[in-house]
Order: C-alpha cells, then sequence, then structure tokens
C-alpha cells in the first residue's frame, strides 16, 4: 500500500484497466444475470479479463466488486467474504504476470440515499462500506477506489469506512452531468471535499465519453490538489440491433483521453484509464500515448481552508475575500430562539439561516447551546434540517464532543468545526475526527486556565498544538486559527496584541486566521464602529473571516471595502453593484458630552473623583475632608456611596460602559484605603456582611466575576474571591467557614453555566441559608429560577440583589456604616 502511495508522490504516469461489465459479457455472462454471481461461479473467466488488461499494459487493476455492498449483494452472499475472494482473484492474476501490477477493490454506490433525502444514516452506510473493505483489504488489494458516485455524502462514507479500516490508499471518484452530481454538487465541490478527506486520488469517471466529459475533467485539473485520475467511456452508447455499442474505437478514444494527461501546466491527468465499453485494446492504445509523457508535477494546494455543503462552497484563506460568516443561530440573548430549540422547533433558526444566507454570509455558525438543551439531539437535527433548506456551508459549534461528533455523521460534506483548543483531550478526541469526517476547524490558542493577552503566548501555544496535530496525523491544511479576541475595555493592549498574532499566523506559518469580532467592543459604547474598525485593521493584518451578524450595516460596510481595497472586487464590480445608488453620507454629527452631573456633597472634588473614575490624588481629597474634621461614615454615607449610586445610574442609563464602571471602582477602592482603619476602629471591629464569589469549575473567565467582586466591596461588603474554576464543595466550604450570607456565581459558557445548579443542590442539601446569586454572559433569570438561584445581569444589579438578600440582621449592620475590610 505504501508503494503505491510511494509511486504516486514520485509522479508516475499510472495506467488504469478498462471496463469489467463489457469484457464479462463477452464471455459468457448473458443479459439479467448477477454479474457478481457469475464471477463467483466462473472465476476462471474473471482472471482471464484482469489477465488481458495486464498484458495491455495496464498499471492497476479493478476488482469486480462495483455491486459488493450488503445492499446489492443477492440474499446468501456475505459482503465480506465476496470482496475477500474478487480481490483474492485479482491478486492471483497480478502473480502470474510476472510484473508489479496495483490491485485497486472497486467500491460502487449502495443504491440509497443517506437522510434526509433518504432512510439510511450515515454510520448503517458506513458499516457496509466497512464490511465490503476489510474483505477487500483481507483480499490483497492495494487501494481502495470508490467508482462512479453521484452523491458526495455517499462518497465521504466511503472515506470514513477506509479511515476506520487502516486508512489504505484511496481514490474517491465522481460522475457528473452538466457539470453537476445527481444530487447537485458541483465539480468544485466535490474536488474540495474529498480533498478534505484526505483522498490520495480524485477522480471522474462514466457517464461521458472523452469529448463530453471534457469539461468535467479540465474543471477537475484546475481544483485538485492531490493527482487525479480520468475515465471515461468509449464514448456516448448508441443501441444497435439491440444491444448497446459503443462507438469509439480505441485509437479515437487513447488519442481524446490522452490530452487530458496534458492539459495543465502541471502534467494534466497523472493517472487515466477507461470505463464503459473500453476494452484492453483501448488500454493498450492509451498506454502507447500515456508512457511517452514525462512524470507527474507535483500539483498545487490551496491555501486556506475549503468549506462545503452538497451545492455550495466557500474558500476561507490568502489571496480570498473577507468572509463573514453568520453568527445569528445562537440562542445566547434569545428567548424565542432558546425555547424553540428546547422544544425540537427551527422555524426561527431556519429563519435565520434564510436572513443570514441573503444577507451575504458565506457559512452559517450554528450552535444550540443553552439551558435544558441537550445539544447531543437538537444539533444534528437543527444541522440536518439547515442542510435541506440553504446552500451555504455550515459551521458546527459546540464545546460538547459528542454532539459535535453526531452533527458530522449527518452533514454531507465539509463543515467548519467550531473550535479545537488545548483544553485536555479536545485535540486527541476532535482532531482525528474532523480529519477523518473531511471537516476544516477552529484552532483556538487557548491552553489551561489563563487566556493570553500577548502574542507571543498565543503563538507558543499555537506551535504547541500545531505538533500535537502532526503526531495524531491531523493535517495542518484542515485549520484556520482563532485570533482570539479579547475585550479592549478589560485590557488596553488587547487590540494590538491580537493585530501581532494575525500577522504571525498569516505571513510566518501561512495559515488562514478568523476571529469572533464582538469581543472587542464588549463593555464599551459604539460596539457596532470599534467592531468594525478593528475588522478593518485586522482584514490588513491578513485576517481572513470573521464572525458576525451579516445583517449589521456597519460590517458589511466594512466588508465590502476591504475587499475593494485589497484587490478581491476586481474592477469593483460588486462595490459598485452595492453602492452605486447611495447618496453622499449625511455628515457626522458629535453627539453632545453627557452632562457632568454632581452628587450634592460637601465635598464636590471627591464625588467627582469617583465619577470620573480618577484614582491618581483621590487620597489626598480623603484626607482633605479628614483634615477638615469630617466623620469617616459621613464621607462613606454622604459623599463616596452617593458618587458611585451616580455612576451605577449611568451605567444602567448605558451612559457608562465597563471601563467606567472599573475606573469608578478602582477609585472607590483607593478612598477605602484611607478610611478603613479609621472605620474599624471606630466600629470596634462590626463585621460587614459576607459574599462569597467564584467562577463555576471548568470556567476560566472572571471579568464580570471581578467586577462584580469590586463593586460588592465598594458597597460595604465583605467580598471572600475564590477565583476562577472553582469546585462546588470548595464554594460550600468558604461559605460556611466565612458565615457568608450569599454565594455569588459567574460563568461565561453555556457548557459551564451548568455547573451552578451544583452548588444550590449542595446548599440545599446541607440546609444551609445562604442565597445564591448567579450571572454571566448566557446567564438567564428563567435558568436562574429553575435552579433555585437569584439572576443579576451585571454588576450594578448584582449590588442590589446581594442588598435583597441579606438577613435583615445584617442589613441593619450595613446601613449602619460599619464596613470592615
Amino acid at each position: 500500500m505504501d508503494d503505491f502511495r510511494r509511486r504516486l508522490a514520485q509522479g508516475a504516469r499510472l495506467l488504469f484497466d478498462g471496463a469489467m461489465g463489457t469484457m464479462l459479457q463477452g464471455r459468457g455472462l448473458s443479459p439479467g444475470h448477477n454479474p457478481e454471481i457469475f464471477c463467483l461461479e466462473r472465476p476462471d473467466v474473471l482472471r482471464a479479463v484482469h489477465a488481458d488488461y495486464i498484458r495491455a499494459g495496464a498499471d492497476v487493476i479493478t476488482t469486480s466488486t462495483f455491486g459488493g455492498t450488503r445492499f446489492k449483494l443477492p440474499g446468501g452472499v456475505e459482503a465480506r467474504e465476496f470482496n475477500r475472494r474478487m480481490a483474492g482473484e485479482a491478486r492471483r492474476a497480478v502473480e502470474e504476470c510476472g510484473r508489479r501490477v496495483f490491485v485497486a477493490g472497486s467500491v460502487g454506490p449502495t443504491g440509497k440515499f443517506l437522510r434526509p433525502l433518504g432512510e439510511l444514516s450515515f454510520m448503517e452506510m458506513v458499516d457496509a462500506f466497512r464490511e465490503q473493505i476489510r474483505g477487500l483489504l483481507e483480499g490483497g488489494v492495494d487501494l481502495v477506489l470508490a467508482e462512479t458516485h453521484f452523491d458526495i455524502a455517499e462518497a465521504r462514507a466511503v472515506a470514513v469506512a477506509a479511515r476506520h479500516e487502516g486508512s489504505p490508499p484511496l481514490g474517491l471518484s465522481m460522475t457528473y452531468e452538466d457539470g453537476r452530481t445527481l444530487t447537485g454538487s458541483t465539480v468544485a465541490v466535490c474536488a474540495a471535499t474529498l480533498a478534505n478527506l484526505g483522498a490520495d486520488l480524485i477522480a471522474v469517471n462514466c457517464g461521458q465519453g472523452p469529448l463530453e466529459m471534457r469539461g468535467a475533467a479540465l474543471e477537475l485539473l484546475r481544483l485538485s490538489p492531490v493527482p487525479v485520475l480520468i475515465q471515461p467511456n468509449a464514448g456516448l452508447p448508441r443501441l444497435e440491433g439491440g444491444e448497446t455499442v459503443f462507438p469509439l474505437e480505441a485509437e479515437e478514444f487513447a488519442s481524446l483521453t490522452a490530452e487530458f494527461a496534458r492539459e495543465d501546466a502541471h502534467g494534466g491527468a497523472q493517472c487515466l484509464g477507461g470505463c464503459c465499453g473500453t476494452t484492453p485494446a483501448h488500454i493498450a492504445a492509451l498506454g502507447e500515448i500515456f508512457r511517452s509523457l514525462p512524470p507527474q508535477r507535483p500539483r498545487p494546494a490551496h491555501a486556506g481552508i475549503a468549506l462545503t455543503s452538497r451545492s455550495g462552497m466557500t474558500r476561507i484563506g490568502s489571496g480570498q475575500p473577507l468572509r463573514i460568516i453568520g453568527e445569528r443561530i445562537n440562542p445566547t440573548g434569545k428567548k424565542r430562539l432558546s425555547a424553540e430549540l428546547g422544544d425540537g422547533v427551527f422555524t426561527t433558526a431556519l429563519r435565520f439561516a434564510d436572513e443570514q444566507a441573503q444577507g451575504g454570509a458565506a457559512a452559517l455558525d450554528v450552535n444550540v447551546g443553552a439551558p435544558m438543551i441537550d445539544e447531543t439531539l437538537c444539533l444534528p437535527a437543527l444541522v440536518e434540517a439547515l442542510q435541506t433548506r440553504v446552500a451555504l456551508p455550515l459551521s458546527i459549534d459546540s464545546t460538547n464532543m459528542p454532539a459535535v461528533e453526531k452533527a458530522l455523521r449527518v452533514y454531507p460534506a465539509s463543515p467548519l468545526v467550531n473550535s479545537i483548543s488545548g483544553e485536555e483531550g479536545r485535540l486527541e478526541f476532535l482532531g482525528p475526527l474532523c480529519r477523518d469526517f473531511g471537516a476544516p476547524f477552529i484552532l483556538l490558542p487557548l491552553r489551561g486556565k489563563k487566556l493570553p493577552v500577548l502574542a507571543k503566548e498565543r503563538i507558543a501555544i499555537l506551535e504547541g498544538l500545531l505538533e500535537r496535530m502532526d503526531a495524531l496525523g491531523v493535517p495542518r491544511f484542515l485549520a484556520v486559527v482563532d485570533a482570539l479576541v479579547l475585550a479592549a475595555s478589560s485590557s488596553p493592549e488587547a487590540g494590538g496584541e491580537c493585530l501581532k498574532f494575525i500577522s504571525y499566523c498569516a505571513y510566518t506559518l501561512r495559515m488562514p486566521v478568523i476571529c469572533g469580532l464582538s469581543n472587542i467592543s464588549f463593555g464599551l459604547p459604539a460596539r457596532e464602529l470599534l467592531n468594525s474598525s478593528f475588522l478593518g485593521l485586522a482584514a490588513g493584518a491578513g485576517m481572513n473571516a470573521c464572525i458576525a451578524n451579516p445583517s449589521n450595516l456597519r460590517i458589511r460596510e466594512t466588508v465590502d471595502s476591504v475587499n475593494l481595497l485589497l484587490g478581491h472586487d476586481p474592477g469593483a464590480e460588486s462595490f459598485i453593484r452595492a453602492y452605486a445608488g447611495r447618496e453622499a453620507a449625511a455628515d457626522i454629527k458629535s453627539a453632545p458630552s453627557p452632562e457632568a452631573k454632581r452628587p450634592l456633597s460637601s465635598y464636590p472634588e471627591l464625588a467627582a473623583a469617583v465619577i470620573e473614575g480618577v484614582s491618581e490624588g483621590i487620597e489626598d481629597l480623603v484626607q482633605k475632608a479628614l483634615d477638615a474634621g469630617e466623620d469617616p461614615f459621613a464621607i462613606v454615607r454622604e459623599t463616596l456611596i452617593p458618587a458611585l449610586n451616580v455612576v451605577g445610574e449611568r451605567y444602567e442609563r448605558k451612559e457608562y460602559f465597563l471601563p467606567q464602571l472599573i475606573r469608578s471602582a478602582q477609585a472607590m477602592q483607593r478612598s477605602f484605603g484611607v478610611l478603613e482603619p479609621l472605620l474599624e476602629r471606630a466600629s470596634g471591629g462590626t463585621e460587614r456582611p459576607v459574599v462569597v464569589m467564584a467562577t463555576v469549575e471548568g470556567d476560566i473567565h472572571d471579568i464580570g466575576k471581578n467586577i462584580v467582586s469590586l463593586m460588592l466591596a465598594n458597597h460595604g461588603f465583605e467580598v471572600v474571591d475564590l477565583g476562577k474554576d472553582v469546585a462546588a464543595e470548595r464554594i460550600v466550604g468558604e461559605a460556611l467557614a466565612r458565615d457568608a450570607s450569599v454565594i455569588g456565581l459567574s460563568a461565561l459558557m453555556t457548557t459551564t453555566m451548568v455547573r451552578m445548579r451544583d452548588t444550590v443542590e449542595l446548599v440545599d442539601q446541607k440546609g444551609l441559608p445562604q442565597k445564591v446569586m448567579v450571572g454571566g454572559a448566557v446567564v438567564t433569570d428563567e435558568f436562574a429560577r429553575s435552579i433555585g438561584a437569584h439572576y443579576a445581569p451585571d454588576a450594578v444589579a448584582a449590588v442590589h440583589l446581594a442588598e435583597s438578600l441579606l438577613p435583615e440582621t445584617r442589613k441593619k449592620d450595613k446601613r449602619d456604616g460599619k464596613p470592615k475590610r
């Protein structure tokens, strides 16, 4: 088997044999008689046909197993044994010829359609092909050749079956009419999908003679990154005297077919042969011309990744336009969609698919992660429904690995898998799965508990992931790198470091790059403006695609402009078509600055410092108030807390955003640094109400939790921050040890939010009085109530909620203004 791959890699021109049925009919196979039964009954005739093709100069002969699956074989004929015997007869013919000839195990269509076009499941078809391929390998074939397939999903099943049987050399051949397969796949879709599946040889055969096949053959030669096999019929058949006759004689067939070996700058087809109507004479004549040609030069690989559906394709990478992958099929923040998905209803999801397709999306991200939704059932069902609704390729988006596997089984071609990170076991599970199913995937440079901010940190993680991929045999050409965009509101260097990382991936590693765009603007105003600005910068740095809403006008305008300016819109045709009727944009008016409101206070400068988030010098302002004889409790009650309330009100009105909230809280914290010793002495050590805060087990995101902790501390609570990825047992244990009144839980992902239930149940089991409040980007009030918790949508609301959850005695202590740090 390695010998066949080596010969291909060396550029050897390999001549395949011709028709089997034509030859058997000429040697006693009567009309209507099953050819498989005939070959079992007359193995001598079968060996003679093989021998004739070997004498004609064939380098590869093909087993008589085209109909060798359990679905086509007559009753009483066991598939594995039949294929073993047929392969054995071909091997015997080779051994008798005295020269090196390869044996290809023929695998034809089952005659059945996969769901949703038919009733057969993907794995049922894979199992049937595995049974056939196992028999072929036991009989001694050198390669598996799937012939005359008309559904890309079925060819994909052959490839998956071959992977499961030891990954023998694999040829995958489709048949076309008017440039498409029977189920609507173009040559481009088939070439990209079959290459993703790891085919050693991509082919076109049957249905047409060399003249009629020319269009599909040349398209395949233009697009295939691996060696090509072309096997035409001996012309278009016609009926003469009640018999089917193929009109092309050997010399004419050879002359026309040999042209495919000369057709492009890379030497044309590396392998040629014949299909229906061809005989050893046709193969001998073809060999006379074919063998005189020089070895095949390596075929060029396409940059980037190719995503396909049955009838659509999208390339993402260098030299391609900037692409948008539609993000809207995601239940986060969409109550109606979430409810429908939970009920197994896809009305809204399908509408979102239609709208995004019309809005210019190149592919659609599909995420069903929400509370009370079984992703292993919902995700494959929705993927199956979408593939009959839209032609766009899909992105299977889930952290639930079994759900991803089930979705891959129902998808007909090459989807995108979103995503594979350095999380323990994830690459080891999903990497080989994506390889076997021919699915490109997003490679996320994330490992362990820490989010890498600096470009050099991401590069180190990425290089490690690529090395692990190599060790697992997962090809790099399937990977697109996630730029890992972080929020500029919490990490000022996030944008610049991300751009450095994008450039490294694009220009050093020569890998395509994608990003989830909206993260950059999290917690900031004018999010669309920031998103579109960063998108332009990222595209200039080498990014190839983003996951965003294609209906967003500003994003759409940025993509169209970038594609024009980077040379991906020849003649500006697309841009002119989209914007020719547009009037000059009105002058952009600057919004008036918010009125600088000040709380009524005897110390307006101190109040203003908190409201404006000015930490520098705030200790001096506090000291100035103390030097004037002000009571420290009065400073807290009458100046600092009212100022912080103004900040909270502005945040709730969307006048302030996350950065202002953080700055004000930090300024408040520094003011407490001066007041704390005085407050503690004056209060006699009275303790403040305690809140235990944690990000739940399995989740490494803590920005939101940190902000809530800061706000709580500034509003008179003692906060015990346990950090991130914290088990329920530790959370409850600390709450008991600290006599906490409230437990606060945070989660960012749908897969980890369910761990909040662990803490609530443990509190209930122990009969504890602590109240549990929850929050995070994916958490909803409905989810909180379903687990017996209280919901806070943001940091300001969390403060109000925590205050409402306190026992009355501790509410009184807090009202008395006796904070202790």
